[in-house]
């Protein structure tokens, strides 16, 4: 019980913030730092756990979203049915993949996945009968408040992090672990690699599946340069896993708060502040750097994943457990 404390304290702390904090910025941020600990739980599980690592994250979460926008564009029913049919859908794209691509091992792996997030952004460009092409599909928002969206991206975020716990209690979450330690051990002791590697991509599939359908409600404009990307949607994935801490429960929900973060305090030049230094100054060294600092995030994210590897191999969940125990 006393390993619960910490997060249910930090739970009721998410349930009171938007009675609190009622600055709509802030409640936007908050939804995406969710969103994103849902889509990190699903990268962590596949790559952290069972080993397999992926760079198509986009693929499910552009699936989930491209649902949910074409319940409502081409069938006219609500697109919040999308949370329950955008996972399946995602998990109906990963299980042929995985099931031709898993005989694939290490970066050939990888690289597979990587195809895939492109072959699903072309299809999604191309196909304009379906999907509109690159004009996109615009739906109405069901809410004008924010706090609507950020209990359900919070129930969607709690889900996430209590499936990952209970999956890797189980027997699967042992046979995951098998895999990504030494394959071809745990074949030799009779464990179907092939299968449980698909059990854990579907899963994974199915979070990251279920966030882009609440994007899509959420944002209410989807085109496929913006789901399907690789930069925001996969890499950023995968950042949030490793900093946050490869193979450990909550290490997404941590990375998740700081990547956000860290993109939003740089994409803002400190939430204005260097704005506000240049009005006052009037220095035109100023301007360059706000200019600068706001275009350097991506820079930043590359530093941030060196100093992580450098100094906190483990991602910060797994730095700070390895400091208790050695103390």
């Amino acid at each position: 019980m006393k390993n619960h404390l910490g997060p249910l304290a930090f739970l009721l702390v998410l349930i009171a913030f938007p009675l609190a904090v009622r600055d709509p910025y802030y409640q936007h941020l908050m939804i995406l730092v969710l969103m994103w600990v849902a889509i990190g739980s699903g990268w962590n599980l596949i790559a952290g756990f069972t080993g397999q690592v992926s760079f198509g994250d986009a693929a499910f979460f552009g699936t989930g979203a491209y649902t949910a926008g074409l319940l409502a564009h081409k069938l006219g029913m609500s697109a919040w049915w999308g949370l329950g049919l955008g996972g399946i859908f995602a998990v109906i794209i990963a299980f042929p993949f995985g099931w031709i691509c898993f005989r694939l091992r290490g970066a050939y792996f990888a690289l597979a996945t990587l195809a895939l997030n492109e072959v699903m952004r072309h299809t999604a460009t191309i196909w304009e009968s379906l999907t509109e092409g690159m004009v996109g599909i615009l739906i109405m928002q069901t809410f004008v408040s924010k706090i609507p969206y950020y209990y359900i991206a919070l129930a969607i975020a709690v889900v996430s992090l209590i499936s990952v716990q209970v999956v890797m209690s189980s027997r699967w979450g042992y046979y995951f672990v098998s895999i990504r330690e030494d394959q071809d051990a745990a074949e030799s002791i009779g464990i179907d690699t092939h299968y449980y590697k698909m059990v854990s991509l579907c899963l994974a599939a199915y979070l990251t599946g279920l966030a882009g359908s609440l994007y899509m409600n959420y944002m209410g404009f989807i085109d496929p340069t913006i789901v399907f990307s690789l930069h925001d949607i996969s890499i950023m994935a995968i950042l949030v896993g490793i900093v946050g801490g490869v193979g450990t429960v909550y290490g997404p929900a941590v990375g998740a708060f700081i990547m956000v973060a860290v993109s939003e305090v740089f994409r803002t030049g400190g939430f204005g502040l260097l704005e506000k230094l240049t009005a006052a100054t009037g220095s035109p060294v100023m301007v360059l750097v706000t200019k600068y600092i706001k275009e350097a995030h991506v820079l930043t994210f590359g530093l941030l994943v060196i100093f992580v590897i450098l100094f906190l191999p483990n991602g910060v969940v797994g730095g700070w457990r390895k400091s208790r125990r050695s103390h």
